[in-house]
């Protein structure tokens, strides 16, 4: 079996209150394995322990516990100057006094390269990052997004093994996040690089990452590619906090035969493929994304009266009401499918068999 370029091991961090008597668990027994130009997103909510796990992969946090190997070396005792790891830090961190060739050079003069080569390599990352022919301009003249784009060059132009993001772009307007995130996207596969990115904005996790580690109280609930932690959640709350929103419908296990299962879902039992780590009697959650749901005025699943409508141009939200329970519904394209109406009586679809279905 291939060798991780880059692997956390049973990884814990604790830290002590100031007057010695608490121990505050920020990341427990975290373990990783990442192949070299993988794109990795820690995601999860604040103090859920993604950054903290950043600060020890490169270096300005200690480990309590665990190992951390780069390219089969042990690096828990390396400074963050020896790890060959490179942070971009969510406030820039450029030197003001600097210009932009000043700022993007600086790694490289303190690695003590030649001045030809440190020349071609900043105006070689200069072009790969759209800031070719600017070198002289002070970083005070730049935009939140040029600025940006400068500490990238200065993160890349040192080659490091992992580039760490540190919620790099939450400083910048919500059109121009967009523009970024796919900017660092195009140019981490470009130049093959070893990235891990830390973000409690999920549509930012979806769309850079190859894989995404959904992290709660410290811990990991969930490894997966974007489609598999969206479409497959493991976990209620991985389902919960993944999607603008989440529709739950709990039931029981009332038979199990070879073919499928009867879940009781209060006034209805529903049949689905049969899975072997049910029991009769298990408590079972159905994940409905309001994408899933189809609304009809004929027949369906549920029944519902409508209580909400959101119009949003290029698709519509509804709030149904079904047994006292409130699901969000979103249809796309409603020129097409016409408009219900607050009131209005419908019925909900939504195919069973391709649901999340999670013990409770």
């Amino acid at each position: 079996m291939a060798q991780a370029y880059l692997e956390l091991k049973n990884v814990t961090k604790e830290f002590t209150s100031e007057f010695q008597t608490d121990k505050v668990v920020a990341v427990q027994d975290f373990s990783l394995k990442i192949d070299q130009g993988e794109f990795i997103t820690l995601l999860g909510p604040s103090g859920c322990g993604k950054t903290t796990t950043l600060r020890m992969i490169g270096g300005f946090e200690d480990v309590t516990s665990g190992e951390i190997y780069l390219d089969g070396v042990k690096i828990n005792d390396l400074l963050a100057n020896k790890r060959e790891t490179c942070m971009v830090f969510q406030s820039y961190a450029l030197f003001p006094h600097m210009n932009i060739y000043k700022n993007v050079a600086y790694g490289l003069e303190l690695k003590g390269l030649p001045k030809k080569e440190i020349r071609e390599k900043v105006e070689k990352i200069l072009r790969l990052v759209g800031l070719e022919g600017l070198g002289k301009r002070p970083t005070s003249q730049l935009s939140g997004g040029q600025q940006q784009r400068v500490a990238l060059a200065r993160a890349m132009v040192i080659e490091p093994k992992v580039l760490l993001f540190d919620e790099p772009l939450s400083n910048l307007d919500a059109k121009l996040r967009v523009k970024m995130r796919v900017f660092i996207r195009k140019l981490q596969q470009e130049l093959g690089m070893t990235s891990i990115y830390v973000t409690h904005d999920q549509e930012e996790a979806m769309s850079l990452s190859d894989r995404i580690v959904v992290m709660n109280h410290g811990r990991i609930e969930q490894v997966g590619s974007p489609m598999e932690i969206y479409a497959r959640p493991q976990s209620l709350f991985v389902a919960d906090f993944i999607g603008k929103q989440t529709n739950f419908l709990e039931g029981i296990v009332q038979e199990i035969s070879d073919q499928d299962v009867a879940i009781d879902i209060g006034k209805k039992v529903v049949f689905v493929k049969s899975i072997n780590t049910l029991s009769k009697g298990d408590q079972v959650t159905f994940v409905i994304r309001p994408e899933m749901i189809e609304l009809s005025q004929e027949q369906g699943l549920l029944e519902g009266i409508v209580q909400m409508v959101t119009y949003l141009g290029s698709e519509v939200v509804y709030e149904v009401l079904s047994s006292n329970h409130l699901f969000t519904v979103q249809v796309s394209n409603p020129l097409k499918h016409g408009i219900y109406h607050t009131g209005d009586q419908v019925f909900l679809n939504f195919d069973l068999e391709n649901l999340p279905l999670i013990k409770s």
